[in-house]
């Protein structure tokens, strides 16, 4: 009676130190902050068609620019994101890529935009554009969140003991958010501060 007992305490510590609940938890906070990060990027993507809508407007706009949001857009919103793709990289990779794309076009129609007084004096568009910014900080702020319970699970699965029980529960390290062009932010930018010349 007493060896059942012991083995029973012994069992019980030995499951406390295996970090099972504590995967279960991270796991399910970053399914949670990954859902964050989902709905401000279709919160931005439902602005998209407010925006271009307001910038037709202009007789004068360039098609071309309004064309590779609308493109873009599409294309973000064609990837069908599940609870998969957090331990995909390669799916993860392409969802990345395709918002990345999304972020260009849009930053490029708002400077494209600033060229056009009529467009920059339209009380609609200016309220787009503020929803916009508010948008995209509200993008940054959610995956900062998924980046760092991200961490905190990767660090857990890759920790000892806790790495045998991702081992034997399958609980592979989750991807992460990365920088795109990592070689071009790496590299500093030249300023010149001389008069141009004449």
């Amino acid at each position: 009676m007493l060896k059942r007992w012991l083995l029973i305490i012994v069992a019980t510590l030995s499951l406390a130190g295996c970090g099972y609940n504590d995967f279960q938890r991270l796991d399910e906070a970053s399914k949670s902050a990954w859902s964050e990060v989902l709905n401000q990027y279709q919160r931005r993507a439902d602005l998209v068609p407010n925006i271009v809508a307001s910038v037709k407007g202009e007789a004068n706009f360039e098609q071309e620019t309004l064309t590779k949001v609308i493109e873009a857009r599409a294309k973000a919103t064609s990837i069908q994101v599940t609870p998969e793709t957090l331990n995909n990289p390669e799916a993860f990779s392409k969802f990345q890529q395709a918002q990345g794309e999304l972020s260009s076009a849009l930053s490029r129609l708002m400077v494209v935009a600033e060229q056009y007084p009529n467009l920059k004096a339209n009380q609609a568009f200016r309220d787009l554009r503020v929803t916009l910014e508010g948008t995209e900080n509200r993008i940054t702020v959610a995956r900062n969140r998924y980046i760092q319970t991200v961490q905190e699970y990767n660090v857990l699965a890759r920790s000892f003991p806790t790495n045998l029980t991702a081992k034997v529960m399958g609980y592979p390290p989750k991807a992460n958010f990365s920088v795109q062009n990592e070689a071009q932010i790496s590299t500093p930018p030249t300023v010149d501060f001389s008069a141009p010349k004449k």
